[in-house]
Formats: C-alpha cells, structure tokens, sequence
C-alpha cells in the first residue's frame, strides 16, 4: 500500500526528531555520568536542543496546512514557550551551569523520545498500543518536574541576572516595561495557575 506524500513526509520528519531527541537524551546522561554533576548539561547537549527546537517551528506550519489536525495555537504556543526559554538561558552565561538546566533538558527529551516516535508510527498507522499509553500518561510526571523545577525555577533564577544585563533593552524600548517586567509578571500569572491547578 502506498503512503501519500504527507504521511512519508510525517514519518521523515518525526523519526529525525526522535533521533535527534535520542542524541540529546544521550549526552544529557552522560554529562551527568561522566561528571557526577548536574551542572553541564546545557554544555553537553544545548546547542543540539536549540537546533531541534527551532526546526520544530515546521510543526505550526505543519497545523496552518491541515497536514496533522493539531491546528496552529497550541503548536505555536509550545514552541514560543520552549524557544523563550532556550533564548533565555542562550543569552545569560550566568544561568547556564545551573541544575534547573538538567531537570529541564531531562523532562524535554524524555517526553520527546516517546512523542516523536508515537507521530511518526501513527502517520503510518502502525504505532504500537504501548507506545500511546506511554505518549499520554508519562507526560502526567514528566510535565510538571519539566515546568515547575525546571524551567520556571530557572527563569525565576535567572531575573536578577536579566535586570542587571538589561536583557534585550532594544526590543523592549518602545514598550512602557522592561523585559525583566514582563519575565516577572508572566513567572507570577504562572504560580498562580500552578496553585490553581493543584487545589
């Protein structure tokens, strides 16, 4: 039986991310085996990251052509949301070492390595049953460690550092509020829907 040129594509596309993500996943570990140290992931595998996230951009124009019916929102917003953040530490030396790094590197390719897979299977139509279990249950542990200990932690880590670099000044000129502002307030609205969700 004969794929349509989309479904191949999916399935190229989604194992090289699941490649990708699996190299990632290698040399986070390894840093921390090799060093007993959390504090080298973003050494050992950020650029790797930073490059399979900016690709992953092809996901939103992948929902805006109807191609996968994920549509284009929440696509968008998960990609903004991750490529924030790898700006954020990419462009604060200061942060770079810190253990948020690793928790945050760990839940990514971790949930990557069964997400990509599952894509990629299911735009064939040959994805094992396991593999979905583990595509929506994992992320139940995995999300929270990744956002709350991880990324949020190190943002809120890193705002001291943003005010006294004045992190992207030009961008933010025209704006009635810094960039540290907006880092501040967006961390705060977060604490208050983490607590929200939790009662």
């Amino acid at each position: 039986m004969r794929m349509s040129f989309s479904k191949s594509y999916l399935f190229v596309y989604n194992s090289l991310q699941a490649f990708g993500w699996t190299i990632a996943c290698f040399r986070v570990f390894s840093s921390f085996v090799s060093t007993h140290s959390l504090n080298g992931a973003y050494a050992s595998a950020g650029e790797l990251i930073f490059f399979l996230q900016i690709v992953a951009f092809l996901e939103v124009i992948h929902g805006a052509l109807g191609i996968v019916p994920s549509g284009v929102l929440f696509p968008f917003m998960q990609w903004a949301g991750r490529t924030h953040f790898l700006f954020f530490v990419h462009n604060l030396v200061e942060v770079q070492e810190l253990p948020s790094i690793f928790i945050t590197f760990l839940a990514w390719c971790l949930s990557e390595v069964i997400r990509y897979p599952h894509y990629a299977l299911n735009s064939i139509g040959n994805c094992p049953s396991w593999i979905t279990y583990l595509r929506y249950t994992t992320f139940i542990v995995i999300y929270p460690i990744g956002l709350a200990p991880g990324e949020m932690w190190l943002m809120y880590q890193g705002l001291p550092f943003a005010k006294k670099n004045n992190l992207y000044a030009g961008f933010f000129a025209a704006l009635p509020f810094s960039y540290y502002d907006f880092v501040r307030v967006c961390l705060t609205s977060s604490k208050i829907c983490l607590v929200a969700y939790h009662f």
